[in-house]
């Protein structure tokens, strides 16, 4: 087994009343790693989590755990727990008696229960909280219960589905930075489930895109925003302008209506394929000083930066800059070849397509018979 591999899924297929969830998903975790399932609502991030916990058996493959087949072991007989969305504390007891929930069960001596519920209190940064009535707390403090609950146990796998998602915004951001200490405190493993990109790179070491039931992507944060593998993960990973193109040879593409130098090889001659290029990697230069020019159409103020939406040749760029430039500014844009980023062709539809689907059903019908 390769050193450091804790958990391993080969050939994961799960379906549901004829219809399937997963599909043939292989992925490795490795000890003391924070790795989180990033995508949208339906793509099995969540179903993943569940064959690993053992509250659901794959239709097909295996799951190891440390070197042994788990897959049809139950839940309770694994080394991990889970942390939910919801986090199931008991109103009746208080903060103590919900810690110590597991211990008690296991008929662990009260000596040891008090002096682990006061390591995990010190931990969760809630000493002193042991009588406290849980319905008394704030959100944040019941999802530091839930998840002092979880660990007390000592699992070798902490599973996290989605467990801010019920938490105002300022609150989340605290907690992803607190649940990132915890895990390099604990040393212990982190697989997170979440469809929120900023939240998986802000606390991943390791982040695996799915869509479809199907693994899309693995890599770390700055690699999967850098080098997208495909137009799903560029358009799911922050903000990108996604354009056809043609690769005429290494190092030339033609897109935007204008030929471009950029570092990507080994594409076959005048192959179709996707360019992305990040907003914040396009420069807004004199109309006669950019690879191609257009008129900016509309201007929004961020905070931080201005985003632009200007028209080249019936395609509409998004710029992200310090600078704002007038709506109807005739403007040149200007991208240095590594900041060009070429991808194969792929059968997954981007995910902004997916929402404009769900919002505009008809409309999205009607492209679909133009096309």
């Amino acid at each position: 087994m390769e050193e450091n591999k804790l958990i391993e899924l080969k050939g994961i297929t799960k379906v549901f009343d004829e219809t399937p969830v997963l599909d043939n998903i292989d992925l490795y975790i490795r000890q003391k790693e924070f790795i989180t399932l990033l995508g949208p609502s339906g793509c099995g991030k969540t179903t993943t989590l569940r064959i690993i916990a053992g509250f659901e058996y794959p239709t097909a493959g295996t799951v190891l755990f440390d070197g042994a087949d788990v897959s049809s072991v139950p839940p309770y007989k694994r080394e991990v727990n889970t942390v939910f969305q919801k986090y199931a504390l008991f109103p009746h007891m208080n903060v103590e008696d919900n810690i110590a929930f597991g211990l008690t069960l296991k008929h662990v001596p009260q000596d040891e229960i008090r002096q682990r519920v006061g390591q995990m209190l010190e931990l969760i940064d809630l000493p002193g909280y042991n009588k406290r009535k849980v319905d008394s707390l704030s959100g944040g403090q019941q999802q530091r219960i839930a998840i002092a609950r979880a660990l007390i146990n000592r699992p070798k796998v902490l599973l996290l589905d989605e467990p801010l998602g019920a938490l105002d915004l300022k609150m989340r951001k605290e907690m992803q930075l607190e649940l990132k200490s915890m895990q390099q405190q604990l040393g212990i493993t982190f697989v997170y489930v979440t469809h929120d990109q900023e939240e998986a790179l802000t606390m991943s070491d390791t982040i695996v895109v799915m869509a479809q039931g199907r693994i899309q992507q693995i890599g770390t944060p700055e690699m999967i925003y850098n080098e997208p593998k495909n137009g799903f993960v560029a358009d799911f990973i922050g903000e990108s302008n996604i354009i056809d193109g043609v690769m005429h040879a290494d190092c030339d593409v033609y897109f935007g209506g204008a030929r471009f130098e950029c570092v990507d090889k080994g594409f076959a001659p005048d192959e179709p394929v996707d360019v992305v290029v990040r907003p914040e990697d396009i420069y807004l230069v004199e109309p006669d000083k950019g690879q191609i020019s257009g008129r900016v159409i509309s201007t929004t103020f961020k905070g931080v930066h201005y985003e632009m939406i200007v028209e080249c040749d019936g395609y509409e760029w998004m710029i992200q800059d310090t600078t704002m430039r007038e709506v109807g500014a005739e403007v040149g844009l200007f991208v240095r070849p590594f900041d060009i980023h070429i991808m194969k062709k792929s059968d997954v539809k981007l995910y902004s397509d997916e929402i404009y689907e769900e919002e505009f059903p008809d409309e999205a019908e009607e492209q679909d018979e133009e096309q």
